[in-house]
């Protein structure tokens, strides 16, 4: 490879903006928590504001060193080859002023040997090679490489010129002045052109080997700055990262319900002032918490209270209407009817507060869970048996299917399943007792259906809740809107669960389920 021969900007000087990028190099299903847990530990860490902040830093930090490297290079090897070429040209220039004029012309063979002989052994310059040509004649040249045409062209027109070139493997540098010949003989300034020429050959590997080690020196110094950059970063992240991590695992005790959870204040900083705004928060929101909390107990407490101050005489009352329930045959009509009435009122208060008095046991965590071993499908014919409700219910039954519950409370989910879609649906009620999954750790799934018009989709998500009647229409009812509430309570008591829905053709589906529980030994 070679580039133009590059002439001076005047006859007797030679240009120094040679080309000095030529011929130098230059530098270019839903998981569960552990599952949720890595996914959450891997996107952390892969794509979390510290990994992003150091990327951020050590791409900055190496973009700069390397510009900064490569513009350095290249200035710093444009200079060295300038330098070069100007102090070859000069010398060379130099060397035929006091050569020159000792020359016969026309110059013979061995004049032209003996000048390039004594042009090469003298100066600085002691590895380069120098041709004396006059006309088809020139000194004898022993280098491997020749003198560029271009160059040869430029110079025999009376311009001094240099030109780099790539030959043999190696970066060479060519210079060439015109002898003239002046009326005090023969020189390298103004004048006529005397038809010779000097040219003189410079190997650049001194030159090249400089630059290689800039360039290794400017590659080490992005190197480290990438490092260091790296460093810097990672000590950055962590003292910015640290609050905000410390934020983060606050704000998760906070939603798990620590609310005494605060912060460690330090510095007068953005981080410190986001620290402040988040204690206060967590105060008010515990002081509002607390406040509920106490409603909510009294409220409690007040139900309680009044359900076991109930109790007495009600109890009293059911007393003395069940005697003239007895007698209400031989009173008169009127006074049997009212008789009655006050007898089935007294009945569903009593229901009432029972219910009352169950639902506070449950929200003080007073209610005990009895388990032993149960034939549940036996449980399940003395609750309808019981309530004289087997003649109106289906039943899909296995012969026996033995689980480890409370009795009692099971009795009453069976009860209230039962009793709800025998009132507020349409015939034929069944009801439907399996197992689910395999071996002990399996579950009790019961499903009461009926025929009735089923259960509005909006109505669904309240079913459940405590004084809630999906028919607002009817003010006054037997329920007490509390039976589907505490059944699902007994159910949560057991470790299980109670669905609503509605059935593909028509009617309501409630499905209960319960784990069948560790049985004894002795259990059939």
């Amino acid at each position: 490879m070679t580039t133009p021969p590059r002439a001076p900007k005047h006859p007797s000087t030679e240009a120094r903006t040679g080309d000095a990028a030529s011929g130098a190099a230059r530098a270019g299903d839903r998981p569960d928590r552990a599952d949720s847990s890595r996914v959450l530990r891997w996107r952390r860490a892969v794509l979390g504001l510290r990994p992003r902040m150091l990327a951020a830093f050590v791409a900055t930090a190496a973009v700069s060193a390397l510009a900064t490297s490569a513009l350095t290079y290249q200035a710093a090897t444009g200079s060295t080859l300038d330098l070069t070429q100007d102090t070859a040209l000069d010398e060379l220039r130099r060397r035929v002023d006091v050569l020159a004029p000792s020359l016969p012309f026309p110059p013979t063979q061995a004049e032209l040997d003996r000048l390039s002989l004594r042009l090469s052994g003298t100066g600085g310059f002691r590895d380069w090679h120098v041709l004396a040509r006059y006309g088809a004649a020139h000194s004898a040249w022993t280098a491997a490489v020749t003198v560029p045409a271009a160059l040869q062209d430029t110079v025999g027109s009376g311009h001094g010129a240099f030109q780099r070139f790539t030959a043999d493997g190696h970066s060479w540098l060519a210079v060439g002045v015109p002898v003239t010949r002046t009326p005090a003989g023969p020189a390298s300034g103004a004048g006529d052109l005397s038809g010779l020429t000097v040219y003189a050959l410079l190997p650049l590997d001194r030159e090249q080997a400089a630059t290689s080690t800039l360039l290794a020196a400017a590659t080490g110094a992005g190197a480290f700055a990438a490092v260091l950059a790296a460093g810097l970063a990672l000590l950055a992240t962590r003292q910015v990262l640290r609050p905000v991590r410390a934020l983060g695992d606050a704000a998760q005790a906070l939603a798990q319900g620590r609310l005494d959870t605060r912060l460690a204040v330090s510095g007068h900083d953005e981080l410190a002032q986001l620290s402040k705004t988040f204690n206060h928060t967590a105060r008010t929101l515990q002081g509002t918490i607390e406040e509920l909390r106490a409603v909510e107990s009294q409220g409690r407490r007040f139900a309680a209270d009044v359900s076991h101050e109930l109790r007495t005489p009600l109890a009293a009352m059911a007393a003395v209407t069940d005697i003239l329930d007895e007698d209400a045959e031989h009173l008169p009509a009127d006074t049997a009817t009212a008789l009655r009435m006050i007898s089935n009122e007294t009945g569903r208060l009593t229901r009432l507060v029972n219910d009352l008095i169950e639902i506070s046991r449950m929200d003080a965590g007073a209610a005990p869970l009895r388990t032993e071993d149960v034939d549940a499908a036996e449980a399940v014919r003395a609750t309808l048996d019981l309530r004289g409700w087997s003649d109106r219910v289906e039943l899909d039954l296995p012969a026996a299917l033995p689980v480890r519950l409370d009795a009692r409370r099971f009795d009453v989910i069976v009860a209230n399943l039962a009793g709800n879609a025998l009132r507020h649906g349409r015939p034929p009620v069944r009801l439907t007792l399996t197992t689910r999954g395999p071996g002990p750790g399996s579950d009790l799934v019961l499903t009461v259906t009926d025929r009735g018009p089923g259960i509005p989709p909006a109505e669904l998500p309240h079913l459940f809740d405590r004084f809630y009647k999906a028919d607002r229409a009817r003010t006054r009812s037997e329920g007490s809107g509390l039976g589907l509430a505490i059944a699902q309570e007994n159910a949560r008591l057991h470790g299980g669960f109670i669905e609503a829905a509605n059935a593909p053709g028509s009617g309501a589906v409630f499905t209960l389920v319960l784990p069948r529980g560790p049985l004894t030994k002795d259990a059939p």
